[in-house]
């Protein structure tokens, strides 16, 4: 099974764009959640998203349909999630509040998991190795793919090398990075940021995981980011959600 991994769009509309025009043949699609918030084109990003099977909802979603209070939010995070929650259309807003909580399965044959945040707490950030070491001990799964962080690589337990991290050739083209996976060793991966990439590259991140090969091949591809930001500052949405685009931060 070849399954197409899509996490922390945020209405950015062309890199989601971006992505799918360069995703690789696949079986399935996952969407790890944060499909709105921060950019300027949430109808249009749900609607291009609709299309695919899974789905676990991110804190964003949540924030933006009424589920979460934005008082947990920083000022311009919530913001944004109000001026979301505004403009979209009552189908959309209904669609997100049925988006179902994680860890979900796509197959049980395979053994993997597929969460916004952290298998233990959907909303909880695994940013270090430190953070990653609770929900490798307490998961059993041998597989557990999350969002949230914006930061593309991942966790692996009972390894040499704890973090995983691609390793890229250009900082502006089209860029792919394969990782084989050792059945006997557990991971947390993330497939990065479509929308507003937090790891110091710009470009739109995603990935697709093999189950045959078993690998995971990361991607980043470039996208039209002024245009993206245009729609922002044209929305009266914080400058610094434009600015951040550019620089991957």
């Amino acid at each position: 099974m070849r399954i197409l991994l899509l996490s922390d769009i945020h209405s950015n509309l062309e890199a989601m764009q971006a992505c799918l025009a360069e995703a690789p043949p696949h079986d399935v699609l996952v969407n790890l959640g944060d499909i709105v918030g921060y950019g300027a084109s949430p109808n249009e990003v749900i609607d291009l998203s609709r299309s695919g099977k899974l789905f676990v909802r991110g804190n964003h979603d949540k924030a933006a349909c009424g589920l979460m209070d934005v008082t947990d939010f920083n000022p311009v995070a919530g913001m944004a999630a109000l001026w979301t929650r505004d403009r979209l259309t009552p189908a959309n807003l209904e669609w997100l509040r049925q988006l179902p909580q994680g860890p979900i399965r796509v197959d049980e044959t395979l053994d993997a998991q597929f969460v916004h945040g952290s298998p233990i707490d959907e909303d909880e950030y695994l940013v270090t190795l430190r953070d990653a070491q609770e929900p490798l001990t307490y998961s059993s799964v041998a597989l557990t793919f999350f969002g949230h962080t914006h930061i593309q690589g991942g966790f692996s337990k009972n390894s040499e090398k704890g973090v995983l991290q691609p390793l890229y050739r250009s900082r502006d083209q089209r860029d792919v990075y394969e990782m084989k996976l050792n059945p006997e060793i557990q991971y947390l991966i993330n497939p990065g940021s479509v929308g507003q990439p937090r790891d110091s590259d710009w470009r739109a991140a995603f990935a697709l995981f093999d189950s045959e090969a078993y690998a995971i091949t990361f991607f980043r591809v470039p996208y039209d980011v002024q245009r993206s930001q245009q729609r922002i500052l044209e929305a009266n949405l914080p400058h610094r959600l434009a600015q951040r685009l550019a620089i991957g931060r």
